[in-house]
């Protein structure tokens, strides 16, 4: 609920000083008179709260009146968004070797994973992009959907949160991956279609070539944009010591394979990215984000139902019930 004049509510904070200050001067006298002896017999009746209760139903039926002046009104918007006409699905690598904690993977100085860091860029990526339909693709020896293409964001980061290593059989099926995300978007009719493939490693699982998924992608107008995860040279893997039971980072080198990568994006019409830290995925992001803009109809209807009636009817009643009892069964001396 609103209020379309909301000013005059500043009036109700003078009621309890009005009050106050009528309090102090008391009520005008009933009887003049001269001499005590004159009211002695009036001494066994008792004080009437009558006043009181008269007074109260004037507070109130201002309170009610001034309510009904700021003009109190539901309203009820509804919007409609059409979408952006631009379908993305991202593919992202679940395999063992993300859980490699590359130096310059921090999020608010907290070193992570590159999983970790992609799901946090994902995410912020996603925020940016309201009017997208947006599917989920998660890979390692083979893929499976993670979401289906959809506008409820906030149910695709719920989905994006619940990745974890470990879920599928280890081993890094790009092109698996790859024709999953290229299925969650061959049948959609949309002005773009892109595929965000997001790697560590080398194919060495799966039964699809990756340069096969992307002629496939090449023959139904998908772009593919992808991205190599990792630092160069070697990168700090965790491995629980056998004897102590304590995590301890052992360098293993980074094995990707930007040969392919390249060539996917090439026969796509895409790009390929190198994210060797945090800062570097998030602008690789927006310079995604930059190249797949179009643009959005966004149509919005607003109804106004006025409520002042509901404090006006009340306010009024209050004064008629005042005058009322103040003028019959209350009726004071003049």
């Amino acid at each position: 609920m609103t209020f379309a004049h909301p000013f005059w509510l500043l009036l109700l904070l003078l009621i309890p000083l009005f009050a106050w200050l009528r309090g102090r001067r008391g009520e005008p006298a009933a009887l003049l008179y001269s001499s005590a002896a004159l009211v002695r017999s009036f001494s066994g009746v008792h004080k009437s709260r009558a006043g009181g209760w008269l007074l109260a139903l004037r507070w109130l039926a201002l309170v009610f009146l001034i309510v009904a002046l700021a003009r109190p009104q539901l309203t009820e918007s509804e919007t409609k968004v059409m979408a952006s006409g631009v379908d993305i699905a991202v593919a992202i690598d679940l395999s063992g070797s993300m859980a490699s904690e590359d130096p310059g993977f921090k999020i608010k100085g907290t070193q992570v994973n590159r999983l970790e860091i992609a799901k946090d860029v994902l995410k912020r990526f996603i925020d940016r992009r309201p009017n997208d339909r947006i599917g989920l693709v998660a890979f390692a020896g083979r893929a499976y959907i993670a979401g289906p293409l959809t506008l409820d964001h906030d149910f695709l980061n719920q989905n994006i949160e619940r990745l974890e290593l470990g879920l599928v059989e280890d081993g890094t099926a790009i092109g698996s991956g790859l024709t999953t995300a290229i299925n969650r978007l061959r049948d959609v009719k949309s002005k773009s279609k892109i595929v965000i493939l997001m790697t560590d490693g080398q194919n060495n699982a799966g039964k699809v070539p990756p340069l096969t998924a992307a002629e496939a992608a090449q023959a139904l107008n998908i772009k593919v944009y992808t991205i190599g995860v990792g630092t160069h040279g070697m990168a700090p893997f965790p491995q629980v010591d056998p004897f102590t039971g304590q995590k301890r980072l052992v360098p293993i080198p980074v094995d990707i394979d930007e040969d392919t990568l390249k060539a996917i994006a090439a026969k796509t019409g895409g790009k390929y990215y190198r994210a060797d830290s945090a800062d570097t995925l998030r602008r690789i992001y927006d310079e995604i984000d930059q190249l797949e803009k179009t643009e959005v109809e966004v149509k919005k209807y607003v109804r106004v139902k006025e409520l002042f009636h509901w404090a006006m009817l009340p306010g009024c009643l209050s004064f008629l019930v005042e005058l009322l009892l103040a003028n019959t069964i209350w009726r004071k001396l003049p």
